[in-house]
């Protein structure tokens, strides 16, 4: 854990950082976990709940550890759904083993014919606090993805939603693959679920599309017990090592708002690789640490607002150093990219032809290699631009899809649908 501090020794918050004017200049923001701590539906980090047992080593990947039933709810208010949580034993990055958790939504609405599929959802969780995972957000009603299980639930169909990203909470590594599979054990070894034969397909955008090309890269040998009939995401973070490059430099206009993503990064990187956190300590100025301490523990939403606009190059003692070419962070980015492994399932993937958080020409180079080394794959560009508005519009062709292989239909012909109508070195193209 890095050793910063915002409080100073007299007991008086520090001053904010002095920002230029061309930067964000939003002050200090309050943070959601401070809001989940004053609920009465306890954190993660306060619930005995989520801890592993002292015997967890002993645990096979998705064993159960225990389980409960709890109330989903939307906005606070009560969502008529069977809700069963799992906590299970899964691997870190290191293949250590921890625990982590998931969620299970079976609907009232009858299956017959054959067992009730299962659409795994990856939400982007995207936060650096545990009580941002799906497994409280689906309790407290705030899980902000929550509209776009509708559709999946009103044919009947079991909902899966794993805190991917564990409960010390990491992001866009291999873990995440290790996971969802691991959740998708354990949702089969609950034979009261009545979902032990269940074909499963996978959804995710964005920070849950990481989660999802992962588990798809990963499945065939980390978890070959586990049988997918397709993946169908957006938006998924490819080769890191750009994006980082991309997300730490002052952008123009609409772009600049993904200098919020690298932030999140040097958190989340330094969780899942320790010795990171002492060199990220060294690499940025006092302000630069102000800003890493703020963000340690927030949600999605004032992380965003947060980082924003504020590159991280404009915070690093040496301003000519490029955190991608450092060694430390090379081999972190490289190992921890999409294109080791190419799945063995179906998959559907889109991408909007501009998009300010990923642009299409980091993730192109992965799909011109999947294509060339003969995946499953139907890719196609969204023709319209922003990242959020993509998410959307990809959703609707998404879950026809999935709904359609669950329902036993081929997954339809390959094709690489990969048009860029905007000229090279557009920012966000």
């Amino acid at each position: 854990m890095l050793s910063l501090c915002v409080v100073m020794s007299a007991g008086v918050a520090q001053a904010e950082p002095a920002f230029p004017p061309d930067q964000n200049q939003l002050p200090q923001l309050p943070s959601e976990p401070d809001l989940y701590g004053r609920l009465p539906i306890s954190t993660p980090d306060q619930d005995p709940w989520y801890e592993a047992p002292a015997d967890l080593a002993d645990y096979a990947p998705g064993e159960i550890v225990r389980s409960r039933e709890v109330q989903t709810r939307l906005l606070g208010i009560p969502f008529p759904v069977y809700t069963k949580q799992l906590l299970f034993r899964t691997n870190d990055d290191h293949d250590n083993p921890i625990v982590t958790a998931t969620t299970v939504l079976v609907p009232g609405i009858p299956w017959t014919g054959s067992p009730r599929p299962v659409v795994s959802f990856q939400e982007a969780i995207d936060s650096t606090d545990s009580s941002c995972n799906p497994s409280h957000t689906l309790q407290v009603g705030t899980m902000k993805e929550s509209l776009l299980l509708q559709y999946w639930l009103e044919q009947g169909m079991a909902i899966n939603i794993p805190d991917y990203d564990g409960k010390a909470i990491t992001w866009i590594t291999n873990a995440e693959g290790k996971m969802v599979l691991d959740s998708l054990r354990a949702m089969k070894n609950d034979t009261a679920l009545g979902l032990t034969d269940s074909g499963i397909a996978l959804y995710g955008y964005s920070g849950g599309g990481s989660a999802t090309i992962h588990t798809a890269e990963l499945r065939q040998t980390y978890a070959p017990d586990v049988r997918l009939l397709g993946a169908a995401f957006g938006a998924a973070p490819t080769n890191l090592t750009s994006l980082l490059n991309y997300a730490t430099s002052s952008e123009p206009g609409l772009t600049g708002t993904v200098n919020f993503g690298a932030w999140i990064g040097l958190v989340m990187w330094s969780r899942a690789y320790p010795e990171l956190a002492h060199r990220v300590e060294e690499l940025l100025t006092p302000e630069g640490r102000q800003i890493l301490a703020d963000i340690q523990h927030r949600c999605y939403a004032t992380l965003a607002l947060t980082g924003a606009y504020r590159p991280i190059n404009a915070y690093l003692k040496d301003p000519g150093t490029k955190l991608e070419d450092l060694p430390e962070f090379a081999n972190v980015l490289a190992d921890n990219s999409i294109g080791h492994h190419i799945p063995d399932i179906p998959l559907l993937w889109w991408h909007g032809m501009w998009d300010e958080l990923i642009p299409p020409t980091i993730i192109l180079p992965t799909v011109d290699d999947y294509w060339n080394r003969a995946a499953n794959l139907r890719f196609y560009t969204v023709l319209a631009p922003e990242h959020i508005v993509n998410a959307v519009l990809g959703w609707i062709p998404a879950t026809a899809w999935t709904s359609a292989i669950l329902r036993g239909l081929p997954p339809g012909p390959t094709f690489k649908a990969d048009y860029q109508p905007l000229p090279p070195g557009f920012p966000g193209a």
